[in-house]
């Protein structure tokens, strides 16, 4: 007997999703734990605060502490070289606004002190917009100027400067000579690098194994990330330049030798066939050999049936010999920009936009803490500073969407301000809170994964430094400062500014397309070489294709900036993500542009001409962009 027919349709149940600009606020980086960067931070703050309590130098110990705390937020997975830029640039700025900060809080009253640090926040806010880095010593240069203006210690600017770069450089220093886990294999100071370098051939194998299927894009994404990873690892300083020459050449051609072979996986993936595995096989060989610091061996042949099949058994040839080779050239590509791009960067749309807004938002913020301080509605407490620190960080875009980074700020605040007042009522003083801040330090490099839980652990490491410093314990009127920092960063960051909105968006997509045709310039400029000397690619030599993969690498690395400015744009609240509205279709259009130049590329090492074929999908990559541009 049938059943008998329900009225509800069979359909599947929806799935509620939370919208981008709340649901950001969930998402936290995934990972193994960074160990080696847990027991530096436990090493750094703690530690310098207790030699100076016990030296009675408490006030200059706070400091020291401060600084250890916020170079510990940038000491992120990576080779030291890149550490001594990453982490010892925004300490050099710290250390200039903490005495600027100083003198000006000594020498100008409320409002010539707001004029200030509204200036520096102008020009903190503008020099962010280069750059990762830039915006790392944007965000010590204002903390600092802060701290310096509204902290009361009886050191001078000076003397805070030095304890300040004391405290930064101590990590910095421990950053240099301690090794990390399973770093022993050779030079140990060539850990980060040469795991870079391996994860760029790991990532080759893997897009090799994704072409033809829907893993294809996410894959290649990938490798450009491990690329650039690995181009930071080694762009940095030399460590004993002559002692680890050898050393160093070779990790630099090991690099270089990667290039090709993600030249030729991108075209393999880029035409949509599937690949033998046994072609994956021989990057993940060199990732072992890398990893090892060990000869390659043998390496399996891929078949030479098309174009980029043959590029990558060239590559992986010329790879096995740069490997095999005692010392390989420097072949390093970095990424330099001139001074000229940086002014342009740092005065063009987006640095215009981000500094107005950092200016506003730590002047408004600076202005309104002074007035409630000179008003006594602070009491007893003199911390006035804390307001206009705290909208540093929320103002900051690169800790998320502006709703999300208010959302987490308040929580990570209550949470941790909660959280001290227990320990605040059980711990001895001062062992007791010096202990409390080792342990914070040491939490660090694992709560930066997420800003709530970023936020509760310098909460807590403030908040016990503020009382070893002899001030009361301050957890309420924390709470209090930070929902009106979050208040005034909301309103300013809706404010509309002069200009296009979303200009660091569009600025960073301006730079992706203008390496775009650079690289397709050169591409056609060696096919019209090709087509006018019959000896074909290898006339050219080395130093054009060194140029190409040049010009590929920054086409990329641009092209993923500004896709994760454009996520990031994507996700705030729909009146400030309208203003980015179009840019992803423009995104869309450039990758494939680079993509097709790329294929082009390869093939035309291979065959000294561009088949009509290739011609054609290359001048509609370019149609594309012109008719998505026009629209946009």
């Amino acid at each position: 007997m049938p059943r008998p027919r329900s009225d509800r349709s069979p359909v599947s149940r929806r799935v509620f999703v939370l919208p981008p600009w709340l649901g950001h606020a969930f998402r936290a980086q995934r990972g193994p734990v960074p160990w080696s960067a847990v027991v530096r931070g436990g090493l750094a703050a703690g530690p310098l605060l207790l030699v100076a309590v016990l030296a009675g130098q408490a006030s200059v110990g706070v400091v020291a502490a401060i600084a250890a705390m916020l170079a510990g937020i940038n000491d992120r997975p990576g080779s030291r070289r890149a550490a001594v830029r990453r982490m010892g640039v925004p300490a050099v700025a710290g250390a200039v606004g903490l005495a600027v900060g100083t003198y000006g809080g000594e020498r100008l009253g409320a409002v010539g002190l707001t004029l200030l640090l509204t200036l520096v926040g102008l020009l903190a806010g503008s020099v962010s917009a280069v750059g990762p880095v830039a915006s790392g010593a944007g965000t010590q240069l204002l903390v600092a100027s802060a701290i310096g203006a509204g902290m009361p210690l009886p050191e001078t600017g000076w003397e805070r400067a030095v304890a300040y770069l004391a405290g930064a450089g101590w990590l910095l220093v421990l950053r240099l000579a301690l090794p990390s886990p399973g770093s022993f294999v050779g030079d140990f100071r060539f850990d980060g690098e040469r795991d870079a370098v391996a994860s760029v051939y790991d990532a080759i194998a893997e897009l090799l194994d994704g072409a033809g299927t829907a893993h294809a894009h996410a894959r290649r994404a990938s490798l450009t990330a491990a690329l650039d990873h690995a181009q930071d690892a080694l762009a940095g300083p030399r460590l004993r330049r002559y002692a680890s020459s050898s050393a160093e050449r070779r990790l630099h051609a090991q690099y270089a030798a990667a290039l090709p072979l993600a030249e030729a996986a991108t075209a393999l993936a880029w035409a949509g066939a599937a690949v033998p595995a046994r072609a994956a096989e021989g990057p993940r060989r060199l990732a072992s050999a890398v990893r090892a610091n060990t000869p390659t061996g043998p390496l399996p042949a891929p078949s030479r049936s098309v174009p980029a099949l043959r590029a990558l058994d060239d590559a992986l040839l010329r790879a096995a010999e740069a490997f095999d080779r005692a010392e390989g050239g420097n072949d390093l590509h970095t990424r330099r920009r001139s001074l000229s791009s940086l002014v342009r960067t740092v005065l063009g749309a987006g640095g215009r936009e981000y500094g107005l807004r950092v200016a506003l938002c730590f002047g408004a913020s600076s202005a309104v803490a002074q007035g409630l301080y000179h008003s006594h509605w602070y009491g007893q407490h003199t911390h006035w500073y804390w307001l206009p620190a705290t909208a540093v960080f929320l103002v900051k875009p690169d800790l998320g969407p502006l709703v999300s980074r208010v959302l987490c700020r308040a929580a990570g605040t209550v949470l941790g301000a909660l959280l001290f007042a227990g320990f605040a009522a059980v711990l001895p003083r001062p062992e007791g809170l010096v202990a409390l801040v080792a342990v914070c330090g040491a939490l660090i490099p694992v709560a930066t994964r997420h800003f709530a839980a970023q936020t509760a652990v310098v909460t807590l490491l403030v908040l016990a430094l503020v009382m070893v410093g002899g001030e009361p314990e301050a957890s309420v009127s924390r709470i209090g400062e930070t929902l009106l920092a979050c208040a005034i960063v909301l309103v300013v960051g809706h404010l509309p500014m002069p200009g296009q909105r979303g200009g660091g968006v569009r600025a960073r997509l301006g730079a992706a397309e203008h390496a775009a045709q650079a690289y397709l310039t050169h591409v056609l400029r060696e096919a019209d070489s090709h087509g006018a000397d019959s000896q074909g690619a290898d006339s050219h030599g080395a130093d054009s294709r060194a140029t190409r993969w040049t010009l590929r690498r920054e086409a990329y690395r641009t092209l993923a900036e500004a896709r994760a400015a454009i996520a990031l744009a994507a996700a705030e609240l729909p009146p400030l993500a309208r203003h980015s509205e179009g840019t992803e279709e423009v995104a869309g259009a450039l990758e494939r542009l680079v993509d097709t130049t790329t294929a082009c590329a390869v093939h035309l090492d291979d065959s000294g001409r561009l088949t009509p074929r290739y011609a054609q999908q290359l001048a509609g990559a370019v149609d594309e962009l012109a008719v998505l541009r026009r629209v946009s």
